[in-house]
């Protein structure tokens, strides 16, 4: 066994969910507030709308992302907020991140 195969790679168990650059951004602006609305979320990631509703799925199925849906008035209205776990896994995924790039040369 060389020292590389005894150092723990952290890119081997990174979240793989949150990786994805499209799901990464949703986590991101997630993160840093209480809840955000669907369109405002559309806004700022850039995502059309069948492609934040796609990543939206992925993340409520795995337990990352809680969708509260209702209507204002006679207009449909989404409010989406991380769960714990979401939290927990990003934090996870950025320490890894960090273990990576503080490991580069240069």
């Amino acid at each position: 066994m060389t020292d590389a195969d005894a150092t723990p790679q952290p890119l081997a168990h990174i979240d793989r969910l949150i990786y994805e650059p499209a799901r990464l951004l949703i986590v991101g602006y997630l993160y840093v507030v209480e809840s955000a609305g669907f369109l405002f979320l559309m806004r700022q990631t850039g995502l059309t709308f069948g492609d934040l509703s796609s990543h939206l799925g992925k993340l409520e199925e795995a337990g990352y992302v809680e969708v509260e849906k209702s209507f204002k008035g006679k207009k449909p209205h989404t409010m989406l907020k991380l769960t714990d776990a979401c939290r927990s896994a990003f934090d996870d995924y950025r320490r890894s991140m960090r273990q990576v790039l503080d490991g580069l040369p240069g």
